[in-house]
């Protein structure tokens, strides 16, 4: 019993050693790659051939609709 808990204490100690090896060998991204917006990705994701890609295009059109009829009536009250 006491031997199990041995090894098994060994294993946690090389699984948490190995981790923080590869965490610390990560590729991290390169510091001038411009971030894209939330914008930008939905339109990839749009324009690509995944299940369910042409509603997110859908959606984005209902939203610029959207947002572009409630300009149009944030103009209408301000004017006398």
């Amino acid at each position: 019993m006491e031997g199990e808990a041995v090894i098994s204490n060994r294993a946690m100690v090389l699984a948490t050693i190995l981790l923080c090896a590869v965490a610390a060998c990560g590729d991290s991204e390169p510091a001038d790659r411009a971030e894209l917006t939330r914008r930008e990705k939905d339109s990839i994701i749009a324009r690509s051939p995944i299940p369910g890609a042409r509603a997110v295009g859908t959606a984005m059109t209902s939203a610029d609709s959207a947002a572009a009829r409630q300009a149009r009536l944030d103009s209408a009250d301000q004017e006398p």
